[in-house]
């Protein structure tokens, strides 16, 4: 009997959730999201994605390249600005150029995508500088952005996407990636309940390994061997000075246990 109990339950839990996936808006007309870190990789593809369902998107590039390039790609509704997200200045710029597209509809949804992942290798590899680089992007980035957007974000009881990561859950690594998608969660959870009363929604995405510039193996890899060459003679005569040369002739998946998981 139990087990018929259980079975009735899983079946009525995927039936509930293939429900929910299923639900879409009535209508795209008049909303507004706004997208960081859209110069290529998840954020460039969903502002396009969004562009074709109809909605107005406001897309954010770190680069003039870069918007540029999105802008020709799509539709009247997509229009690009440029954003650095670890620049108070240009956060508040982006906030008053989004507020002149929005109007009084307030602002729908706001993605927080902008992010990078190098530099990450063994800890003590790391300077405090390094955590600051990744940090600054990864975290403080997308808690600025996200204060600086509540007010319109609440005219219009939108909501927060934020782009975490399944090391969000897992560190595999040492350097500030992991960390970052760590407090990204946290600050969601907590951001998420704040925002309850005020009919705001925030969730999050914890992508795993996907092809982008943030995974490219060479990227990473020309990023360690910087790391490992401006290390001490005494650190680095520790790990011996063929360990980071012989990781090199490896395939990923082949490398020795304790130097795979930086690749």
């Amino acid at each position: 009997m139990l087990c018929c109990y259980a079975l009735l339950f899983s079946i009525l839990w995927i039936v509930v959730w293939f429900l929910r996936d299923r639900r879409t808006l009535s209508s795209y007309k008049d909303k507004y999201v706004f997208i960081t870190g859209c110069d290529t990789g998840f954020g460039n593809m969903l502002a396009k994605r969004l562009d074709k369902k109809g909605f107005h998107v406001l897309a954010g590039c770190l680069t003039q390249k870069g918007a540029d390039n999105l802008q020709r790609s799509g539709s009247p509704n997509l229009r690009t600005t440029l954003l650095d997200v670890t620049n108070s200045e240009s956060i508040s710029k982006a906030v008053q150029w989004v507020k002149g597209e929005v109007g009084e509809k307030g602002l729908f949804g706001l993605v927080n995508n902008a992010g990078v992942a190098n530099p990450i290798g063994p800890t003590e590899w790391m300077s405090i500088e390094d955590y600051r680089k990744v940090m600054s992007v990864n975290t403080f980035g997308v808690i600025e952005v996200s204060l600086a957007f509540l007010p319109l974000l609440k005219r219009a009881r939108g909501r927060v996407v934020n782009t975490s990561s399944v090391l969000g859950r897992l560190s595999a690594n040492g350097g500030g990636y992991c960390i970052s998608k760590y407090t990204v969660e946290a600050f969601s959870d907590s951001l998420r309940r704040d925002m309850y009363h005020f009919g705001v929604k925030v969730s999050i995405v914890e992508p795993g390994f996907f092809k982008t510039a943030v995974t490219n193996l060479e990227t990473i890899e020309a990023s360690l061997r910087q790391l490992w060459d401006r290390m001490s003679p005494e650190t680095r005569q520790s790990y011996g000075e063929d360990f980071f040369p012989n990781s090199k002739q490896h395939k990923p998946a082949m490398v020795s246990p304790r130097f795979k998981y930086l690749l």
